[in-house]
C-alpha cells in the first residue's frame, strides 16, 4: 500500500503536531504515530514551558541561564533566537485554547489575573509557564483537537516507521543524500506500507528506554535518531543524557516523575536520616542544575548504600500543594504517600536526550528533505545540559521555523516524487523465538544503566561497547530472518542508539555537563569545546 502527501510527520508530540498544523496551510500532511496520537513524552511533561513573561525577568537573563547550564556547548545564536521567540509561541498556544495556570494580580485584584510563573533548577527568575503540574497534557490535548479539525491532516495511529526511504538506494547517487518518506509497519495488520512525501519530519522524541530506569513513556526508543543514523545523517552530542534527579521510587510506580517544580517551590532533598545534603554539592543547593543534583544523589546513595533519597515539601501548606501539584499529590496517594506530610522517596532516572539528529536553524538535517524537531534533534540550544523547561519551548520554535523552510521545499518540488518499490519480505518467516527480543532488550537497558549512566569510566564504556557489538550482530540476524514486528523494530533502534551514546561518550575525554567520567574529571576546553559528531561509515 502506498500513501502520498506533501509532508510526512513521524511522531505526535508537541513538535510533530505543531509542525503539522503550520504545514497544513501549505499542503497535505500525514502523521504516523506508534500508539494513540496523544501518547508522547509531551503528554507526560509536568513542569512547563520556559519563557520571559514578567517585568522582573529579561531575555538576557534567560539566555545566560541557558548558556550556563549548557557548559560551553550551546550555540549562542540559537539560544538567542529561541529565547526571544518564546513569548510569541506561548501566545500561539493560548490562542489554541491551552489553559495555563493563573493567579490574582495583587491582594485586591478582584477578577484580574496573570499567568502564574514557576521556578525550576538553573533558572534565576520565575519564568515557567505551566498548567498546574499537567502542562504537557494541556498542550497535547489542545494540539490534538486542532489537528483532528484540520482537513489537510491525516493521522495514522499504531504505525511505526521502520526505515527512511533514500534517493541513493532507490533512485540513484546524488551529491547529497535525499529522503522521500519512510517504510512504515501497520502494527495491527502487520503490513509494511510505503509512505511517500516531499518533506519528512522526524519528531520521534528521545531514547530514555535505552536505560533500565527512565521517566520516559515506552515509546521513547530513539527511533528517529537511529533511522537518521542508518542513512548517514549527522548525529551529535549523544553522550549528553540528562538524568532527572527525582523519579518516584516505588515498586508499583512505573516511570512516574516528581517534577523539578517541587524544588522550585522549596522542596529539600534529604537522606534517610533526615539530613539535607545538596548544600555540600553546590551553592544553589536544591536549585542546582539537574546534572549536579543527579550526581549528588548518586554519590549519596553509593556512600550510604540506601536505595533512595527523599524529597521533603511538607513544610508548605496542604492547600498550596494540592492546588499547585494536584496530579503529583493524587498519584503519590495511590502509593500511600501524602506529600503534605510524608517524605517522597526518589531516585534519578534517564529523562532527556540532549543530543540527536544534527540540524540547522530551520530544523533541516544533513540529508535533503529531512527535518528533525524536538527531542530527536540536536539544534544547539541545550549544549551539554538542558535547562529545565526549555525542551517544549525548543520544539515549538523549531516546528514553526521548519514548517516555513519545508513549505518552500515542497513548493519548489512540484508534483515530482520518485517511483519507489514496495517493501520486500525476502523470505522472512514468523519467529517462534520472541524470548530473544526480551533477553536482548533487558540486557541492553541493564548494562547501559550500569556502564553508561550518571557516572562513567573508560573501562565501563569499553565493556559496554563490546556488549553492544555482540548484541547488534544477534539483532541484525534476527531482523533479516524473521517477519518484522513492533518489538524488533524498537529493539533494533535502541541498540543503534545505545551504540551512538557509547561511542560518543568514549570520544569525549573530559567531564562536561551531563557527561561525567572518573578517568577525566575536569573540563578540557582546549580539545573538547566542540560538538561530538557521529555518522555511519
Amino acid at each position: 500500500m502506498e500513501i502520498k502527501s506533501d509532508f510526512l510527520v513521524i511522531g505526535s508530540g508537541i513538535g510533530g503536531l505543531s509542525f503539522a498544523l503550520k504545514a497544513a496551510k501549505s499542503g497535505t500532511v500525514t502523521i504516523i504515530t506508534k500508539r494513540g496520537v496523544s501518547e508522547s513524552a509531551t503528554f507526560y511533561a509536568q513542569g512547563g514551558i520556559a519563557s520571559v513573561w514578567s517585568k522582573e525577568d529579561s531575555f538576557e537573563s534567560h539566555i545566560k541561564d541557558t548558556l550556563d547550564a549548557g557548559a560551553g556547548l550551546c550555540r549562542k545564536d540559537i539560544v538567542d533566537m529561541v529565547v526571544r521567540d518564546a513569548p510569541r509561541r506561548i501566545q500561539e498556544l493560548i490562542s489554541l485554547g491551552v489553559k495555563f495556570s493563573k493567579r490574582p494580580i495583587g491582594v485586591d485584584s478582584g477578577n484580574i489575573e496573570e499567568l502564574d510563573l514557576g521556578k525550576e533548577g538553573g533558572h534565576s527568575k520565575r519564568r515557567i509557564i505551566h498548567a498546574t503540574d499537567l502542562t504537557g497534557k494541556a498542550v497535547e490535548d489542545a494540539l490534538v483537537n486542532a489537528v483532528n479539525a484540520d482537513p489537510n491532516i491525516t493521522v495514522y495511529e499504531n504505525h511505526i516507521a521502520v526505515d527512511l526511504i533514500t534517493h541513493s538506494k532507490f533512485v540513484g547517487q546524488a551529491d547529497k543524500e535525499m529522503v522521500w518518506g519512510a517504510y512504515v509497519l501497520d502494527k495491527p495488520s502487520g503490513e509494511v506500507k510505503t509512505f511517500l512525501a516531499k518533506a519528512t519530519i522526524l519528531a520521534t522524541g528521545g531514547a530514555g528506554k535505552v536505560y533500565l530506569f527512565t521517566s520516559n513513556p515506552d515509546v521513547a526508543t530513539g527511533d528517529g535518531i537511529a533511522m537518521a543514523y542508518r542513512i548517514g545523517a549527522d548525529i551529535a552530542n549523544m553522550e549528553f543524557i540528562q538524568f532527572h534527579p527525582t523519579c518516584l521510587y516505588h515498586s508499583k510506580a512505573k516511570s512516574f516523575l516528581i517534577s523539578e517544580a517541587l524544588r522550585g517551590e522549596g522542596a529539600v532533598l534529604k537522606t534517610k536520616d533526615g539530613g539535607a545534603f545538596m548544600r555540600r554539592h553546590h551553592p544553589m543547593a536544591d536549585l542546582a542544575p539537574r546534572d549536579i543534583v543527579a550526581r549528588a544523589i548518586d554519590f549519596e546513595l553509593k556512600k550510604s548504600g540506601d536505595d533512595c533519597v527523599f524529597l521533603d515539601i511538607s513544610h508548605k501548606s496542604a492547600a498550596f500543594l494540592k492546588d499547585r501539584f494536584p496530579n503529583i499529590h493524587k498519584k503519590c496517594l495511590e502509593f500511600n504517600i501524602d506529600i503534605t506530610k510524608d517524605l517522597i522517596p526518589v531516585v534519578p532516572a534517564a529523562h532527556y536526550t540532549c543530543g540527536g539528529v544534527r540540524t540547522d536553524r530551520d530544523g533541516a538535517t544533513s540529508a535533503e528533505r529531512l527535518y528533525a524537531i524536538g527531542e530527536a534533534a540536536c539544534t544547539g540550544l541545550h549544549g551539554a545540559n538542558r535547562l529545565a523547561s526549555n525542551s517544549l519551548l525548543e520544539a515549538l520554535v523549531f516546528a514553526g521555523r521548519a514548517s516555513l523552510h519545508a513549505a518552500d521545499v515542497v513548493k519548489n518540488t512540484g508534483s515530482i516524487i520518485p517511483s519507489i518499490p514496495a517493501w520486500e519480505t525476502r523470505g522472512a518467516v514468523t519467529s517462534d523465538e520472541a524470548v530473544v527480543i526480551t533477553q536482548n532488550w533487558d540486557e541492553i537497558r541493564r548494562f547501559m544503566w550500569n556502564y553508561v549512566g550518571i557516572v562513567r569510566s573508560d573501562k565501563r564504556l569499553a565493556r559496554a561497547l563490546r556488549r553492544i557489538n555482540l548484541l547488534k550482530n544477534e539483532i541484525n540476524e534476527y531482523y533479516w530472518n524473521f517477519t518484522i514486528t513492533n518489538n524488533i523494530v524498537e529493539l533494533r533502534n535502541i541498540a543503534s542508539t545505545a551504540e551512538l551514546i557509547i561511542k560518543s561518550a568514549m570520544s569525549r575525554k573530559e567531564s562536561r555537563g551531563l557527561h561525567y567520567t572518573i578517568d577525566h574529571p575536569e573540563k578540557d576546553d582546549a580539545n573538547f569545546l566542540k560538538d561530538t559528531v557521529v555518522r555511519m561509515e
